[in-house]
């Protein structure tokens, strides 16, 4: 029995850690639940799971929390980071599952580090922000960091496949989001609405906004660089529509290994979950007479720069990639308030990044600095 923290459990990551956790009962039990404001969601699974310890975002959801549930619990409800931190590094926890959305992931994840969990990464921005300091404690602390987003659980998978001194490169795939083939002009008139309908994956608001502009899988291509120890010349990015071909490895011999499948979270989820074991999740299989036009295209950079500027962020290196983050998080946040239009998004990003340039990625004092930098001038560029 694999004891679960997990961190962001009433988001759409979480709910489906969950879901394989329903399915298998005898494998999987959950010690802590940490969410933010969802607290009706939130009580659910408290009632369903009974976790040991709950964090929730401020002391008046706690406060909410507290009333909805047994009194056993009123000394077992707490908040904000160090609630959190609480939740990731609980001492019963085989596993912590980070899928908080945000550079609030950065902290707990590694806090369950040093508490020598194995980690399920679903919070890219953890590596985007701090990448460095993040492997080398896991490395100093022998923890396993797995991949729970798709694209890094493919080429987790395809590296399987060799060694990694034969890797040429590895492939990112982008469904390309709602707005592919889109004209700059076009961009400037898109709806929340309409940047909301990705047309492959259900994922929350936040993730669904950075896939529309790219930015997703330009945090991804960060991530990648920290999580598999890859130089940026070495990891490309693909738009396939379909989101069949998760992503892709290609060594030096000329072969090319993909890892394909349905888009659904679950499988990634129970593969970090169980690895090296593949669990029999019973979803509906692929069937590769159904897939007959698979496409493949060049990203446009011109109409989605937000992609550019994250390849600029880690060849700039230090704090860069933090502030790319950080101005990310507001400028979007900006936009689901329907505050700026879409094409401001990356826009509010560059101007920010012009203007945060100082500090080390190895000091997490400097990134922390940096990040909170980033948010005051994005937030007054809104």
């Amino acid at each position: 029995m694999n004891r679960i923290s997990l961190l962001g459990s009433t988001g759409s990551i979480g709910r489906n850690v969950l879901e394989v956790v329903r399915q298998f009962p005898d494998l999987y039990d959950i010690a802590g639940l940490a969410a933010g404001k969802n607290i009706e969601v939130l009580r659910a699974q408290v009632e369903e799971f009974a976790p040991e310890l709950v964090s929730v975002a401020d002391e008046a959801g706690a406060a909410e929390l507290r009333e909805m549930l047994p009194a056993s619990y009123r000394d077992r409800v707490v908040t904000g980071t160090n609630g959190n931190c609480s939740v990731a590094s609980l001492a019963s926890a085989d596993v912590t599952v980070s899928s908080i959305v945000g550079g609030a992931g950065l902290l707990p994840t590694l806090e369950a580090i040093r508490s020598g969990k194995t980690i399920g990464l679903a919070n890219k921005e953890t590596l985007v922000m701090a990448g460095k300091i993040v492997m080398k404690e896991a490395q100093e602390h022998g923890v396993n960091v797995l991949p729970i987003d798709s694209e890094h659980s493919a080429i987790f998978q395809a590296l399987e496949a060799g060694r990694k001194e034969d890797v040429v490169k590895i492939i990112l795939t982008a469904s390309g989001g709602p707005f592919r083939g889109k004209t700059k002009e076009q961009l400037r008139e898109v709806t929340r609405e309409q940047a909301l309908n990705h047309p492959n994956w259900d994922m929350g608001q936040k993730i669904t906004i950075d896939s529309a502009t790219l930015m997703n899988k330009g945090l991804e291509v960060i991530e990648a660089r920290w999580l598999f120890g890859m130089s940026v010349e070495n990891i490309d990015v693909v738009v396939h529509p379909q989101s069949v071909v998760h992503s892709l490895v290609e060594y030096q011999d000329g072969s090319v290994m993909a890892q394909l499948g349905i888009p659904d979270m679950r499988i990634p989820i129970a593969y970090a979950l169980s690895y090296p074991r593949r669990l029999p999740l019973a979803l509906k299989p692929l069937k590769l007479s159904q897939c007959s036009n698979l496409e493949f295209y060049e990203p446009d950079y011109d109409c989605f720069p937000a992609l550019g500027l994250a390849f600029e962020a880690i060849r700039s290196g230090g704090v860069a990639p933090a502030v790319l983050n950080g101005a990310n998080e507001v400028a979007v946040a900006a936009f689901l308030g329907e505050k700026i239009p879409f094409h401001r998004i990356s826009e509010i990003v560059e101007e920010t990044m012009d203007q945060v340039q100082d500090g080390r990625d190895d000091s997490l004092d400097d990134i922390l600095a940096a990040d909170g930098k980033a948010r005051r001038i994005a937030d007054s560029l809104v």
